[in-house]
């Protein structure tokens, strides 16, 4: 499983916190830095942090920068490198977006079957929702959750009616969990909108796998004693659980298509401003242009060289923040169905 697990080290811990963060037992900020996070914001971050490293080392170790300038070409040196940098990664990003819309371009055999599967999973999705599947994917994992629960409160209702105090205690617990873990997504789903990260985030904290697992001990612990309407229960609701697994998969690929058409695009548009910047420095800046005038009791050049060396960086951080988001994703939810691949969910 890669999205979920116990809260204990043992099989009969049932229920799990609410939260991936939760199961994880891992610091809110760094949550929120590697996912949740504006990109942009994460991108200013990233910048602020070059910015005052570059202005630290600049100032604290011999030779200092502007003594370094006067000395050497170091001007030229590093933004007419910039400037090869700028055109190689932009021309990678241009690459990166004509293959996450090569899918898009097939022939028409290829998007044919696409959308064929397409309607067979909504099909497959209406006999198990009983109902018509919203177009919309916060509404559709909304509804998946909610089935889930309907269908966990079906096994609840039916554990109570029978005689083993041992499955009905763990049917309670086990149901209790799938409440709250439901409750919780489905705060975060409601009103949460496609193209931001809200839905496919709400949808990770949702940990199907470690349920599905939960229903298969449950049922081979206690095969002995279950009636043929629990263990119709059970599988109905081992049914819904699965459903969530390819849903969230498929909204996931969605989001990783717009996210990095979306970085392609801004990498785009902040290409052209740092080559302008690594453009000047390279042409007009240099040892004699600010004089010796200081600002804070550091040279303005330090400054100058500094801030034009953070925003020639900026589309190569931008790139950084949004992997940073999709590689954590990817790691999360590397395995679909019932497997466990964090130690810290075993």
């Amino acid at each position: 499983m890669s999205d979920g697990g116990s809260e204990g080290n043992g099989e009969s811990d049932i229920g799990t916190a609410n939260t991936m963060r939760g199961r994880a037992d891992e610091s809110r900020v760094k949550i929120k830095f590697l996912l949740q996070a504006n990109r942009l914001v994460v991108t200013g971050v990233l910048a602020l942090f070059i910015f005052v490293g570059f202005i630290g080392f600049s100032v604290f170790l011999a030779p200092p920068l502007d003594a370094e300038i006067t000395s050497a070409d170091t001007i030229e040196t590093i933004f007419s490198t910039m400037i090869s940098v700028l055109v190689t990664g932009t021309t990678l990003v241009i690459t990166i977006n004509q293959l996450v819309l090569s899918q898009e371009n097939g022939p028409l055999g290829d998007q044919r079957e696409r959308m064929s599967d397409a309607m067979d999973f909504r099909t497959y999705a209406k006999d198990l929702l009983g109902q018509s599947v919203p177009a919309d994917p916060s509404a559709f994992l909304q509804a998946l959750v909610r089935e889930t629960e309907r269908r966990s409160e079906v096994v609840d209702r039916l554990a109570a009616e029978g005689d083993d105090e041992e499955l009905r205690e763990q049917v309670t617990e086990f149901v209790d969990s799938i409440h709250g873990n439901a409750q919780e997504v489905e705060d975060e789903l409601d009103g949460a909108s496609f193209g931001t990260f809200d839905v496919l985030f709400a949808a990770l904290n949702f940990n199907y796998s470690w349920k599905i697992y939960q229903v298969e001990r449950i049922t081979g612990e206690f095969d002995d004693s279950l009636t043929d309407d629990q263990r119709r229960a059970f599988e109905d609701l081992r049914t819904s659980l699965s459903m969530f697994g390819p849903a969230r998969e498929h909204i996931k690929t969605l989001y990783f298509q717009w996210a990095l058409v979306n970085l392609s695009q801004y990498i785009l548009y902040v290409a052209v401003p740092a080559l302008l910047v690594a453009g000047v420095m390279l042409t007009f800046v240099g040892a004699e242009t600010f004089g010796s005038t200081q600002f804070l009791d550091v040279p303005v050049i330090t400054w100058v060289v500094s801030g034009a060396f953070t925003l020639t960086l900026i589309p190569f951080l931008l790139f950084t923040s949004y992997i940073l988001r999709i590689a954590t994703v990817a790691k999360r939810t590397l395995a679909i169905g019932p497997l466990v691949l964090r130690d810290s969910q075993r």
